[in-house]
């Protein structure tokens, strides 16, 4: 099941011209939908217009985006709703068009919903490339994740990936959290890799209640010396990894208390103010 709409028009059909499939020139957002709740719109929201504002592209409305969800979601009890915004139409070169009107892009997708399995994932043969002009953003440039998504075997779900100075960065498709000795840390973002809305929860519920999160750079050593790994997504919520493959590791501790209670508002009602 795939239904969308473009610019608020039920279509699935774009020109050839438009940036975001010339260069990539965009921001994409991927939601949860379930019991018909746009799970962490807000975070959702405020990752897009920051984005869009990193890459000087008009940022749409969030109501309007709120009414074009609803609309897309209708009777969809539980789904994945794919939010793409591309800086528009313009002609060949680099260059935008100074008029160029911003594409905005709405497609909802099934999905098996929510997933508390432990992970077997594997590291990455691919290096994330430094830039921090595109750190945290979720740009619509994803080659890297996919030659990663690529070469993973049939029986991981998920890959680590470093970066070229061999830092654990993130997952393919999510961010990472590791706790040794009850301390909880987190790669820094702030070269390369996507600041996930999880994370960023996670983050922030640590925060008010004065739980201390190392952000830094570490090394896969620092990850197989852990107690356990965690990873975090929009879709996956936070589930705890059981196996990395290749690695004589294995998980000493339980699910941590406070990443549980996260992983509880992942997926709860949506309290949103747009």
């Amino acid at each position: 099941m795939i239904r969308s709409l473009l610019n608020g028009i039920p279509r699935d059909q774009l020109s050839v011209l438009d940036r975001g499939l010339q260069f990539g020139d965009g921001l994409f957002e991927t939601l949860a939908i379930v019991e018909n709740n746009l799970c962490l719109w807000d975070q959702h929201m405020q990752r897009l217009q920051a984005g869009c504002a990193r890459l000087g592209i008009a940022a749409p409305d969030c109501r309007l985006l709120r009414q074009e969800a609803t609309r897309l979601v209708a009777d969809q009890r539980q789904a994945a709703l794919k939010i793409i915004i591309t800086r528009g139409v313009s002609e060949r070169g680099y260059k935008p068009a100074a008029a160029a009107s911003p594409t905005r892009i709405l497609s909802l997708s099934s999905w098996d919903g929510p997933c508390s399995d432990p992970l077997r994932v594997s590291v990455s043969r691919r290096r994330l490339g430094w830039n921090p002009d595109l750190a945290g953003i979720k740009h619509l440039n994803r080659l890297e994740q996919v030659l990663a998504r690529m070469d993973c075997a049939e029986d991981v779900q998920e890959a680590l990936m470093l970066d070229m100075r061999d830092q654990v960065v993130e997952g393919i498709m999510s961010n990472l959290f590791f706790h040794k000795r009850r301390q909880l840390f987190t790669p820094s973002l702030d070269q390369c890799g996507v600041e996930g809305v999880v994370r960023k929860l996670v983050l922030a519920m640590a925060k008010d209640r004065d739980i201390e999160i190392i952000t830094g750079r570490f090394t896969l050593d620092d990850v197989l010396q852990s107690d356990a790994l965690y990873l975090t997504s929009a879709l996956g919520g936070i589930r705890c990894v059981s196996e990395i493959a290749g690695h004589d590791w294995k998980p000493k501790a339980s699910f941590h208390p406070f990443l549980a209670e996260v992983a509880e508002r992942v997926f709860g009602m949506d309290d949103s103010v747009c």
